[in-house]
């Protein structure tokens, strides 16, 4: 098994990829080398060509898998000879249950508030969730949310909620007073609109004025990522939610 973002270069794919597909080995009919290249999305579009040309060559002796967290980064011709599987986020009650086992075998103190947060910052992903587990008891030795949100680093989603609440009450000034508040406390406009995404998610709405608010949301963090990261563009969103609860009322 080769890890490409370490060795993501055309070298390693005509030497160590290359010499393996070569290699005779007896095997019962029927069974095949098996090359497995973890996050492949992370080699260079050379080494996607060369790795393309030695699955070509030698698909009677050998499998190749392939694992990576964006599809679209992998060219298509290494896609089209590919079965395409998909897997998607963990529940919250399978990351529950893991965590569970962890701190239970680890005799963590901890409340329920404080997993509850792991499981939000882990966004579905148990290896960020084992890992931000691990971090809070290092550093603080008690899980709550408090300890949590400080080692994530992230906006505490109680505040965002208020921020929406806020909005959506008709409550504008507020809605902007805590936005300002979390922005002066030095969180990027990624981390506040990435917590503010969530939260809408998963708040109590009405179903039209949820996809409203989230397809504003993604227009925003579309502009934030092409670099219009500004307390202005924060502050837009919140107006556009406040244009989008008048039209919901009307």
């Amino acid at each position: 098994m080769a890890d490409p973002c370490f060795c993501r270069g055309l070298d390693v794919v005509r030497n160590k990829i290359k010499m393996f597909a070569q290699k005779k080995v007896t095997l019962p009919p029927g069974r095949h080398k098996i090359v497995i290249l973890d996050e492949a999305d992370s080699m260079t579009t050379g080494a996607q060509q060369a790795l393309r040309r030695t699955m070509e060559i030698y698909s009677n002796t050998t499998r190749f898998a392939l694992a990576c967290n964006t599809s679209s980064k992998i060219i298509e011709p290494i896609q089209s000879r590919c079965a395409i599987v998909r897997f998607s986020r963990l529940s919250d009650q399978e990351i529950l249950g893991r965590l569970m086992v962890v701190v239970a075998a680890e005799k963590v103190p901890y409340v329920p508030e404080g997993l509850e947060a792991i499981i939000f910052t882990a966004d579905g992903d148990m290896r960020q969730a084992l890992n931000n587990l691990q971090a809070t008891v290092s550093g603080f030795r008690f899980v709550n949310q408090e300890n949590v949100f400080k080692v994530c680093d992230q906006p505490h989603p109680l505040h965002v909620k208020s921020m929406v609440k806020n909005v959506l009450d008709g409550k504008f000034d507020e809605a902007c007073s805590g936005l300002k508040q979390l922005y002066d406390l030095g969180y990027s406009p990624t981390d506040i609109i990435t917590t503010l995404f969530r939260v809408i998610k998963n708040y109590d709405m009405a179903e039209y004025l949820k996809l409203e608010l989230l397809k504003e949301t993604g227009f925003a963090h579309m502009r934030i990522c092409d670099g219009v990261g500004s307390f202005l563009q924060l502050s837009g969103l919140l107006a556009k939610f406040a244009l989008v609860r008048e039209t919901a009322k009307a």
